[in-house]
This record gives structure tokens, C-alpha cells and sequence, in this order.
């Protein structure tokens, strides 16, 4: 589905219902808090080599001269370094989170519509789609830096239409990435209020599994991605090929 279809389904579509988007999201977590699970898990193995990028100079450095952190000031060297690669942390970070999701949310679909095949993790790490969701990431980063010189404030805006750019990239293989943050910012704004609400809520109940020796959170984080997978059926529709 092209842009200008999207654009046309978001303005046709009508308000999102807590209540409805929120009790399917728990039947259908029944189905997949297994896949939720191997997705986070996917998740922590796959950004393993970014933390190395992170700590690899300050092991190095340490290695290298001993005394370099022992008056609690980073050295400039250090600092500079920093610099350069926290950028490349953050947006590979948010490539790896932006795939693995969407790959969840068409795990979800599958379940949902009763559609056969396997659960594909890596869907989306195939060419076409990555570099799209670099593209994606490097919007997301630039969004997140506004949003922090916003005093903050707006990263609890920005909460809103970020959290659907998965489920555009996930659904809609046509969108440019550029047109995912449209789409994204049309159907959050449309539904604000309700979207906050649900994405709040669900994400208090995916905290629950702490309750279970803390391990059980692993099994229950995932279920706050699957309200936005019915916010985006309800105001768009799903197609079979996507």
C-alpha cells in the first residue's frame, strides 16, 4: 500500500478504543508470549556487539594506562572516542529493536489470522529491509535529540508516533522511511490521548513478570508491542503479502 493509500485509510479511520484494542491484545498474547520471549532474547544476543563497541576503548584504556581512570574524570582521549561511537550505539541499537519488532508484530499477524508458515525472526535483517530501517533509525535518532532539547517533554510526544513506526515498517513494504514517520505522526496525533494510555498501561502490565523472581519479565516485556499491532489493523487493515 503506497503513501498516499495510507494517508487516506488514517484520515478514513475512526478513534481507537482502549477497552477493544486492550482485551485482544491479552488473547492474543496467550498465543505468543513464547515468540515474545525468543524476541527479546533475540534481542540482548544480537546488541552483544554494540556493548563491546562501548566498553572495547575503555578496557583498551585501561589496559594501557591503569592510572587513567583513577581520578574519577574521563580522559579527553576517552571523551572523544565516546563521542564518536555512542552515536553508532544508539542507531544500531534502535536497527536491531526496529526489525526484531516488526518481525514480532508479523509473528503476531500470523497468529492472530490463523496464517500458516514459520516465525521468521530475521524477516526483516534481509537487505531491502535494513537499509530502510537504518534510514528509519538515523530519523528516530534525530527525533529523539529534539526531543531531549525539548527539555524531555517531548520524548513523552514523541512516545506516541515512534511506537507505530514498527508496525508501518512491518506492514507496508511500499512506505519510504520518511513516509513511516508521516504515517507514524498522522495516525499517533489522530489518536494521541488513547494510544498513550494503552502503550502506558500495557507497558506497567509487561512489567508484571517481575513479580516472579524477576525472571518472569522476560516472558511478560513483549506484551506492550502488541497493542500497537491492533491499533494499526483497526485505522489501516492488514494485507497477505506483507
Amino acid at each position: 500500500m503506497d503513501f498516499t493509500h495510507v494517508s487516506q485509510r488514517i484520515n478514513e479511520s475512526g478513534p481507537t478504543e482502549f477497552g477493544s484494542v486492550f482485551n485482544r491484545s491479552v488473547e492474543l498474547f496467550k498465543k505468543v508470549w513464547l515468540q515474545g520471549f525468543l524476541t527479546l532474547l533475540l534481542t540482548l544476543l544480537t546488541m552483544i556487539p554494540f556493548y563491546i563497541l562501548i566498553y572495547a576503548p575503555m578496557l583498551a584504556m585501561g589496559i594501557s594506562d591503569p592510572e587513567a581512570f583513577e581520578h574519577n574524570e574521563m580522559p579527553p582521549a576517552f571523551a572523544g572516542i565516546m563521542i564518536l561511537v555512542m552515536p553508532i550505539f544508539s542507531v544500531g541499537v534502535m536497527v536491531i529493536g526496529l526489525c526484531l519488532n516488526a518481525a514480532f508484530l508479523r509473528i503476531c499477524r500470523k497468529y492472530d489470522m490463523d496464517e500458516m508458515g514459520r516465525d521468521d525472526y530475521f524477516f526483516y535483517f534481509k537487505k531491502p529491509y535494513l537499509v530502510k530501517a537504518l534510514v528509519l533509525s538515523l530519523l528516530m535518532f534525530g527525533l529523539s535529540l529534539l526531543g531531549l532539547l525539548a527539555c524531555g517533554l517531548g520524548i513523552i510526544y514523541l512516545m506516541v508516533p515512534m511506537s507505530l513506526f514498527p508496525a508501518f515498517f512491518a506492514f507496508d513494504r511500499e512506505l519510504t522511511a520518511l513516509e513511516i514517520v508521516k504515517s507514524g505522526f498522522a495516525l499517533g496525533n489522530k489518536n494521541w490521548l488513547i494510544i498513550f494510555a494503552l502503550v502506558f498501561v500495557a507497558g506497567l502490565v509487561a512489567q508484571l513478570g517481575v513479580i516472579l523472581c524477576l525472571v518472569g519479565v522476560f516472558f511478560t516485556a513483549m506484551f506492550s508491542k502488541i497493542p500497537i499491532y491492533y491499533i494499526y489493523k483497526d485505522a489501516i487493515g492488514l494485507s497477505m503479502d506483507a
